[in-house]
């Protein structure tokens, strides 16, 4: 785009080396260089303005999506800060459970201390009863007795030995059921704590990939950010440069179609000032003719007259006959001056009547649509001229002579005409649109009434017609000057 921008701006001053250089056929397309040239711009300003709005609709895109990520990435922080809460407070409490473990560790020391002196105890109750030949007769302890008193004290005894061998057992039992349940319980707390701080490490270690992963597309969106911004920077300048580049050309197709239009005013005065000496030379010579014709009829006159008197004096002694005769030839002899003076007195061609306003009708043809607002379907639009409808091929005069200041293709105009007039010291511009064929080429000089093509249907057409506008100036590209043809010829 920069180079192409340089490549424009080097045009206009190749162009204007050629307007000093280069003979007067090659500056008649001068103006034609530069409205293909400004032509060429706009195209260029239409791409890099389609470019910048793409770039600004993918940088709205990636603001989205920022956000979004910015938002997914808050959700995470909250959700790790949870966690990390979570697992503070699970670590606590296996904290809180290693401790009351610890507490329990000398609970359970101590009963596996009594389990240990009350399993000697039975050891030691075993071997006795291991001693005494396998078994303990109680009843011979009570046959043992000296007497009735001894016997109870001896049952006595007996039934408190039964009776702690019993509680024993029973402590034992209780005691060894009570250290495996609360083994089991601290462990199973324990092993409950460890899987669920296991279980929320994995879900942080889950969020903070999530979290890096985020981050990432965060870093890369913000890099595409930057690069989109760059890029459209570069066209913002680009596009400046390039309505700057428009603007130098709009100036100098203006001073172009001054001039055109200078040119087209001193041919015009040439032509008059021709046809002026024309016409005084023609008046010159006509007066000089009726000068000779005069000069003429009055010797050819008097030369009769003289004939008449000799013809008269010689035979004045005749008679009246003859005397009649002389008379009737005087008369004949004064017939040919008479009939020169007629001749002469002939009134000469009349001239060729031209419009007061200096422009003719363009086409043959109906009038279809005037000038102003229109409904063409689609809403109201302004017509910048008057269409005449008529058949393909039908011919299209120059409105008024002048030079063709463009001979082409363009946009909705299909094959166009533009040619600069000077009329009575005022700049015009006229415009045929939609033409079947062009018959005349840039900086070639017209005259009114010229055929300079034939009718069509081209461009933005719905119908063969022709489109025709006038403009009071140059012609430009926004038509801002554009007057309604009708004031100017007849439809």
């Amino acid at each position: 785009m920069k180079l192409k921008s340089k490549w424009l701006l080097s045009g206009i001053s190749s162009v204007l080396a050629l307007t000093i250089f280069m003979p007067t056929a090659a500056n008649a397309d001068k103006l034609g260089d530069l409205q293909q040239q400004q032509q060429e711009a706009k195209q260029q300003q239409g791409e890099l303005n389609s470019g910048i709005s793409d770039k600004t609709e993918k940088m709205t895109e990636n603001a989205s999506k920022l956000e979004t990520l910015s938002k997914k990435i808050d959700e995470l922080n909250k959700k790790i800060q949870d966690t990390e809460t979570k697992i503070n407070d699970v670590q606590s409490k296996i904290d809180q459970t290693k401790t009351e473990i610890e507490e329990l560790r000398k609970s359970i020391e101590e009963l596996e201390r009594k389990i240990a002196e009350r399993e000697e105890l039975l050891k030691e109750r075993a071997r006795a009863i291991q001693l005494s030949g396998g078994s303990v007769d109680y009843i011979d302890v009570l046959l043992g007795a000296n007497d009735f008193v001894d016997f109870i004290d001896r049952m006595s005894a007996v039934n408190t030995l039964i009776e702690a061998d019993r509680d024993i057992m029973r402590e034992q039992a209780a005691d060894k059921k009570l250290l495996a349940e609360q083994k089991e319980q601290v462990e199973t707390k324990l092993a409950q704590q460890e899987e669920r701080r296991a279980e929320l490490v994995g879900l942080k270690t889950s969020l903070d990939a999530q979290k890096k992963e985020q981050a990432g597309l965060v870093k890369e969106l913000k890099a595409e950010q930057q690069r989109l911004e760059k890029e459209k920077a570069s066209l913002v300048q680009q596009r400046n440069e390039s309505i700057e580049v428009s603007s130098q050309l709009e100036k100098e197709i203006a001073q172009e179609q001054e001039r055109l239009a200078e040119i087209a005013r001193k041919a015009e005065e040439e032509r008059q000032r021709k046809l002026a000496a024309e016409r005084k030379a023609a008046q010159e010579r006509a007066a000089a003719a009726r000068v000779a014709a005069e000069k003429q009829a009055a010797a050819e006159l008097a030369a009769a007259r003289n004939a008449a008197e000799r013809k008269a004096a010689a035979e004045r002694a005749a008679a009246a006959k003859k005397k009649a005769s002389a008379s009737a030839a005087a008369v004949r002899t004064t017939t040919p001056a008479s009939n020169s003076v007629a001749a002469y007195s002939a009134p000469a061609p009349a001239a060729t009547v031209k419009s007061s306003s200096g422009f003719i009708r363009p086409a043959a043809g109906r009038f279809t649509s005037r000038f102003g607002w229109r409904d063409i379907g689609a809403g109201q639009e302004f017509h910048q001229g008057v269409d005449i409808a008529n058949g393909t091929g039908t011919a299209i005069v120059a409105s008024a002579g002048g030079y063709v200041s463009f001979a082409g293709s363009m946009g909705g105009y299909g094959n166009v005409i533009i040619l600069t007039h000077s009329i009575n010291g005022q700049t015009h511009a006229t415009v045929y649109a939609h033409l079947s064929s062009i018959g005349v080429s840039k900086g070639q000089a017209v005259s009114q009434g010229q055929r300079i093509g034939g009718m069509g249907n081209t461009g933005r057409s719905f119908g063969t017609h022709l489109h025709f506008e006038i403009h009071v100036g140059p012609w430009n590209g926004s038509r801002s000057n554009a007057v309604n043809p009708a004031a100017y010829v007849s439809l």
